[in-house]
């Protein structure tokens, strides 16, 4: 089963886990990263380095729909590859519920 970023990443974006990732299937939106499902080998090396527990196996109940949002956003937005610096507020961020409906962006990262 592979990984899935879920609403926790978004406006923290630490992108520690895009370091550890031996196959580069992160991609990056402007304030959240998605992973592309379909290039994911599972093997479950992001998911400790991530610092806001956004990313998930897609084996856990009710995942469903951020396993769909991160394979629809993986084919818009550009391939991460190397950590860059999280957003300013990002720990200001960390732990806020329901980012989804008020914070997220289908803008692609730079």
């Amino acid at each position: 089963m592979p990984y899935v970023v879920t609403e926790a990443c978004i406006r923290c974006k630490y992108m520690d886990c895009v370091e550890v990732c031996p196959v580069d299937c992160f991609y990056e939106g402007e304030n959240m990263l998605v992973i592309n499902p379909d290039e994911c080998i599972d093997c479950g090396v992001c998911e400790p380095e991530c610092p806001a527990e956004a990313i998930l196996s897609d084996a856990n109940p009710d995942i469903e729909k951020w396993a769909n949002l991160n394979r629809e956003y993986a084919a818009k937005w550009p391939n991460a590859t190397h950590k860059k610096t999280p957003p300013a507020d990002a720990d200001a961020m960390k732990g806020v519920p329901n980012k989804f409906e008020k914070y997220f962006s289908e803008r692609p990262g730079e």
